[in-house]
């Protein structure tokens, strides 16, 4: 995953969790794509105190996802939702002749879904 997306997801799943101060520095740098140059101008602090920041909630952020493991489960229930939604297609467009293997795989899925949450 490229790191930009990876810290917006990160971030949307675990940001409330940082200070207000981790918060508007990680936001500039994620969501404004502020330089940490920029940023240490802004708040009148040294670049090397924005990356130390950075680097520090990138490492939070990652050890809450490998504890809670959230961005996960929420991709695995996405891929399943998907799954589903292709072979709901299929069934309405009629591509086969074996209707009862689109409800258990439909069940199946369901269920898997069930199971994460």
């Amino acid at each position: 995953m490229e790191k930009i997306v990876e810290q917006g997801l990160l971030y949307d799943f675990y940001g409330e969790l940082l200070t207000k101060h981790q918060q508007e520095i990680y936001e500039r740098v994620v969501y404004d794509n502020l330089s940490l140059g920029e940023i240490a101008e802004a708040e009148g602090v040294s670049r090397q105190a924005v990356h130390d920041i950075i680097k520090r909630c990138d490492k939070t952020l990652q050890g809450y996802e490998k504890k809670l493991q959230l961005i996960a489960r929420f991709t695995s229930i996405k891929d399943k939702i998907a799954q589903i939604c292709e072979l709901s297609a299929q069934y309405e467009k009629g591509n086969s002749t074996n209707w009862d293997s689109y409800g258990a795989q439909i069940r199946e899925l369901s269920e898997r879904i069930m199971q994460e949450l």
